[in-house]
């Protein structure tokens, strides 16, 4: 098997940028409900049932990493992702914890939710 090639330092630290700022549950389900449309603060904050100023928040940490992008409409800022790479990302990380989830569940039922020890 051949190495992969090690990719640009600058390229590496942008990635680990990119998945800090996705790292935390409100910003992921932020980019999930954008991935199927845009939406302004206040439709944010009804589907996810977080206040207004924590959407805020996470919104600006999403838009200072690139990840979602604001257009003024009237009164409102119409938030959309930048990429449809990004939604891939989160929903492949969701997609998998799901799965570990069940696997954790099925672990659990199959030794009567006894903690297993591994290495």
């Amino acid at each position: 098997m051949r190495p992969v090639p090690v990719r640009d330092q600058r390229v590496l630290h942008d990635a680990g940028e990119l998945l800090r700022a996705l790292a935390a549950p409100v910003r992921i389900a932020i980019v999930l409900q954008l991935r199927t449309s845009e939406r302004c603060v206040h439709e944010l904050v009804d589907a996810l049932g977080v206040a207004q100023p924590l959407i805020s928040q996470h919104l600006r940490v999403l838009k200072s990493a690139g990840v979602v992008y604001g257009e003024r409409h009237g009164r409102e800022v119409m938030y959309r992702l930048v990429d449809e790479h990004l939604a891939h990302i989160v929903v492949d990380a969701a997609a998998h914890a799901e799965e570990i989830s069940r696997e954790r569940a099925g672990d659990d039922a199959s030794n009567g939710g006894q903690e297993t020890e591994t290495a």
